[in-house]
């Protein structure tokens, strides 16, 4: 069945009359997140979704999208996968939630224990050893920060109330996740809102320049970071990024180098090093933590642990909101006293949830069963040999990796350094392309990106390289 997007910007085919009803109930009283609201309808298709089978959407009137950014980056094994559906079926039918302040069930502990058992660990350095939960990433990234800080002012070190963040980083919406971001879009509006943060080099490694090579990149943006931290000194109490790939900023990816070059600056310093994997952790990148790419360090042991690990997104499998932090026991510690003021008192009223804390127990028992982590190896050498062939086109600069991550930088002519004008929309009307035809797109400005499920067969592979074929040379043709 034929289908396209009309000059109203809505998908048709013959019997579209049940969408475009649904579209109308939903225009007349929804608001939706990231979008400007008067590019509906006539701009921004809205497709009503009816449920969910593996990589597929399927909407209410019938039509199948493959989902290739796994609903904002979120679902790992599939759409209402049985496994995660049936615990939090069972787990609804003995506990739906209770306040874990002063309580405790099952659930959060079990998934405490695997989660520790998981964490990076980096011989030498004492392990994490406390998990504190969290609604969704942004709260996660704001446990963080506070616990940084208050750890700092509970030792009387009143002027460590800085954080360093890198440029074009993204770690949410709150105020205090968007003080530490560095995307304009997101944080302009409300600059007098917020924190002040200092904002030290990006590793990317599209910023190459003549010979660099990626590793250039990373020892170069430590240098900045070096340089920051010693303009700052004793004024730091956290250095916060994200591991292996800027997400949101455009899937700008940089060498593992960084990650150890990161992790030494701010031992040498006595700052607390941040890891928001909420993007890319339960393996995203090629191992079940980014944080274990970071190259070689002195006990000659591969990956690197961070002081506060925040996990969110994948961590249910995508079916529930859900975030958790992981920390060390020194920084558990140093909130123990008979003053409550130095307790850390961060709260949500869903912190905890049984049914949530289910859903990420079942998640982690398929990473376990099904071997997962290997067979995503064998995937992601398919998603790349797949997007080999979309880097001749003559408007994509680089096709970048990592992992089950593969990113297309469009650009004039393909150089490096002439972007398309922000008028030109490039990056709308690849997405439009593809969604007739399909395929679930979400481009970053002009960058277009597969982060699919990691049920993506082979079929739907070959959906995907050939439809995002078809969009961006619709998308830079005109």
């Amino acid at each position: 069945m034929h289908t396209s997007i009309n000059d109203a910007g809505m998908l048709t085919e013959p019997g579209d009359g049940l969408a475009a009803h649904w579209r109308e109930r939903d225009l007349a009283v929804l608001w939706h997140p990231c979008t400007q609201m008067r590019e509906h309808p006539d701009t921004m298709p809205l497709v009503p979704i009816e449920r969910g089978e593996g990589p597929w959407l399927i909407g209410r009137d019938g039509r199948r999208y493959l989902d290739a950014i796994s609903s904002w980056w979120t679902n790992l094994f599939g759409h209402s996968h049985p496994h995660i559906a049936q615990a939090i079926s069972r787990q609804a039918h003995t506990l739906e939630h209770v306040i874990l302040a002063g309580c405790s069930h099952a659930p959060a502990v079990e998934l405490a224990e695997r989660l520790l058992a998981l964490a990076p660990r980096e011989p030498g350095r004492a392990p994490l050893t406390k998990v504190f939960y969290a609604d969704n990433g942004s709260a996660g990234v704001e446990v963080a920060l506070k616990m940084a800080f208050h750890w700092f002012r509970n030792r009387g070190e009143a002027r460590r109330t800085k954080f360093v963040a890198l440029e074009g980083g993204y770690h949410g919406e709150t105020l205090g996740a968007l003080a530490v971001g560095d995307i304009p879009l997101y944080r302009r509006v409300y600059a007098p809102l917020l924190a002040e943060a200092l904002f030290a080099p990006s590793p990317d490694a599209f910023a190459r320049t003549g010979d660099e090579t990626a590793a250039d990149c990373a020892r170069r943006a430590a240098d900045g970071l070096a340089t920051l931290l010693e303009r700052h000194a004793g004024e730091v109490c956290a250095l916060i990024l994200e591991p292996r790939v800027q997400c949101a900023g455009g899937m700008r990816m940089h060498d593992p180098l960084y990650l150890r070059l990161a992790r030494e600056l701010c031992d040498r310093h006595g700052v607390f090093l941040i890891a928001d994997e909420i993007a890319v952790g339960f393996g995203r990148t090629g191992t079940m933590f980014a944080c274990e790419q970071a190259s070689a360090g002195p006990h000659g042991a591969m990956g690197i642990q961070p002081d506060l690990l925040c996990l969110s997104k994948g961590l249910t499998g995508g079916a529930l909101p859900l975030a958790a932090v992981l920390t060390t026991q020194s920084i558990y510690d140093g909130f123990l006293d008979e003053s409550r003021e130095r307790a850390f008192l961060h709260s949500h009223s869903y912190t905890g949830n049984p049914l949530a804390c289910a859903a990420a127990l079942a998640t982690l028992e398929l990473f376990e069963r099904d071997d997962v982590i290997a067979r995503n190896l064998a995937r992601a050498a398919r998603m790349g040999e797949s997007s080999l062939p979309l880097a001749g086109l003559p408007h994509v600069a680089e096709v970048r990796q990592a992992g089950m991550i593969v990113a297309f930088e469009l650009t004039q002519g393909g150089d490096r350094r002439t972007p398309f004008p922000a008028t030109a929309r490039v990056g709308l009307r690849a997405y439009r392309a593809a969604l007739a035809r399909g395929v679930l797109l979400r481009p970053l400005g002009d960058v277009l990106y597969w982060m699919p499920p990691y049920c993506l067969d082979e079929a739907a592979l070959q959906v995907l390289a050939d439809v995002t074929r078809t969009a961006i040379t619709e998308a830079t043709s005109a």
